[in-house]
């Protein structure tokens, strides 16, 4: 019999006695099936248990056997293309054995073990390596090199390595032998605790940003790489539909797309979406550089809790072959519940709205995870975190929302109003910020043109205009007021259809770069100054508009291509043509 047994069960949280011998998170396989569970508190002789699997049939008295280190997964190449549950098993390889529905106690490794890669060795016998050194590379998909690098804690000499070929993950490619005496053997494939940070070289500043083709989020709240942004709204707003936006057009090497008790028929969306689409760049599967991890609102409620840290371990590993790799979690607002569930089933004290009170550590826990580093290896590389988030009836007072922004720079609030009116991306321009801008204008300056972040600031001002005139309309309507302001409350309305609007269906408007986003801006604001002018000269807004210029510009969006950017020369004509014909018709 096992030294530990079962002596209570509560949901997922199962109570252990028989020894002292458990420590805190441990890993262990709870009953008869073997459950996976997570040592989360011992107390004398007793243990507290969350177990990552249902726990319907546990009795007390059924065994439990510790195996004596934290959860960990198994780390190398076959991640990409993957889809995987919470707590990395591949959902895949459960199917084949389980058939539709997930079934207990399958202890399975997030690698295909039998499978083998086209190896090649980098060093060779007598070679120093330390921490970070490149010892084995294969091609994992057509788009991915996957880089083995030396772990933390090894270092030495190499006595040993195999000839170039064929291997699976397990079989060893060199042997190194430390100081003293230690002989270590490294393979393909290693094991990583998801709780623990992977290690890296240093920090380095944000300098780059993250490149998304979405308009109001490249213009006016930008994202670096190696950065953290939220995504809050209400039910409907767009949450996941502008996460899949990023995921499929930003400039990220690897894209691991966290789906954390999500509804099922989302989740289905995203796999069948992802596993249809080129990827942009290279016009290969989009999944040859993604990494799925399901983990549905009808799942166990700790897997969803642990899912998260399986993300970002992902993440970290690609890190540090030198990838920039865009972490997309949908909804850390569901994580957080179940970090509430849990902690009430454990009886601790709870805190605002029922969520413990360590939720603000936990989530500075997973967000400081992100950021551009060195590696040990001397590469860069990023990890940038994109969260939803789902704060109930769109209340961004409530708990989870207002510990996610102590913790993130960038803050895109979706508004019900926006996307109700069929206005997408919904990310509301008066509530939404980033205050990464100020640190990403040297880099447009130099990559984009020097007068990138001055047309973002007008255009921004235009838009806060707008909203200060807007409660003036609400009380004595539009008519009253001066040609100037005017002028103002048309040329925003042509900011938020013709620029901030975005249509996701569109092959020319899904992604457009930012060259083309600065040639609309320059145009709008060309119109707006040209317009201003006119009124100076006390020429009436009506007759500008009665050219027909402002909804051509609305319509630039559709009708130049990526590739033809030469064409806003012609608008640039039209807007010269227009101000003319009003001029000539007030002499």
């Amino acid at each position: 019999m096992s030294e530990y047994y079962i002596h209570g069960v509560n949901g997922p949280v199962v109570t252990v006695k028989g020894g002292r011998g458990l420590a805190m998170m441990d890993l262990v396989h709870v009953g008869d099936e073997q459950l996976v569970g997570e040592v989360v508190g011992v107390e004398g002789d007793t243990a507290t248990v969350q177990v990552y699997e249902d726990t319907t049939g546990l009795a007390p008295g059924q065994p439990v056997v510790s195996q004596e280190a934290p959860l960990s997964i198994l780390l190398g190449p076959g991640l990409l293309t993957n889809i995987f549950d919470g707590i990395a098993r591949p959902l895949k390889t459960i199917e084949e054995q389980s058939g539709a529905f997930i079934g207990r106690g399958l202890n399975l490794p997030a690698l295909d073990t039998e499978k083998t890669w086209d190896a090649t060795v980098a060093v060779k016998v007598g070679d120093e390596v330390k921490p970070g050194t490149l010892y084995a590379s294969c091609p994992e998909t057509s788009l991915i090199t996957h880089r083995c690098i030396v772990p933390a804690g090894v270092s030495g000499t190499v006595t040993w390595t195999a000839e170039n070929g064929a291997y699976n993950v397990t079989e060893p490619l060199i042997e190194v032998t430390g100081q003293r005496g230690r002989a270590v053997k490294l393979c393909l494939a290693q094991q990583w605790p998801i709780r623990t940070p992977r290690p890296m070289g240093q920090r380095l500043a944000i300098e780059r940003p993250l490149i998304t083709g979405q308009r109001i989020i490249d213009t006016l709240f930008p994202i670096g790489k190696g950065g953290c942004a939220a995504i809050p709204g209400p039910f409907g707003a767009g949450k996941t539909m502008t996460q899949h936006q990023l995921a499929k057009w930003s400039d990220a090497d690897i894209i691991v797309y966290l789906g954390c008790g999500e509804r099922g028929n989302e989740m289905t969306q995203a796999l069948e979406e992802f596993s249809e689409l080129l990827d942009p760049k290279s016009h290969q599967p989009l999944m040859n550089r993604t990494i799925l991890i399901a983990n549905t609102s009808n799942m166990p409620v700790a897997a969803r809790e642990a899912s998260v840290y399986t993300g970002m371990t992902m993440a970290e590993y690609y890190r540090d072959m030198g990838y920039h790799v865009a972490l997309m979690a949908d909804s850390t607002s569901r994580w957080a519940e179940a970090l509430r569930e849990i902690s009430g089933r454990l009886e601790e004290m709870p805190a605002e709205e029922g969520f413990p009170a360590y939720l603000a550590s936990r989530l500075a826990e997973f967000y400081e995870r992100a950021g551009y580093i060195q590696t040990l290896e001397g590469r860069e590389g990023s990890v940038t975190v994109i969260g939803a988030v789902s704060p109930q009836g769109g209340d961004f007072s409530e708990p989870v929302t207002q510990n996610t922004k102590r913790f993130v720079r960038c803050f895109w609030g979706l508004d019900r109003s926006l996307a109700y009116a069929r206005h997408f991306p919904s990310i509301n321009w008066l509530t939404s910020y980033s205050e990464y801008a100020a640190d990403l204008t040297p880099w447009y300056d130099e990559q984009v043109g020097q007068s990138f972040a001055a047309c973002r600031q007008r255009i921004s001002n235009i838009l806060q205009e707008e909203a200060q005139l807007m409660e003036i309309v609400k009380l004595i309507g539009a008519d009253i007021l001066p040609e100037d302001q005017k002028l103002v409350i048309e040329t925003a309305r042509l900011i938020r259809v013709g620029f901030l609007q975005q249509n996701a269906y569109n092959d020319i408007d899904t992604y457009v770069p930012l060259e083309k986003q600065l040639r609309m801006m320059e145009l709008i604001l060309a119109l707006y100054d040209g317009g201003r002018k006119l009124i100076e000269r006390s020429i009436p807004l009506n007759q500008l508009k009665d050219t027909g210029i402002f909804d051509r510009l609305a319509k630039i969006k559709y009708e130049v291509p990526n590739d033809r950017l030469s064409m806003f020369s012609e608008y640039e004509r039209a807007i010269q043509e227009a101000l003319a014909t009003v001029e000539q018709a007030n002499i």
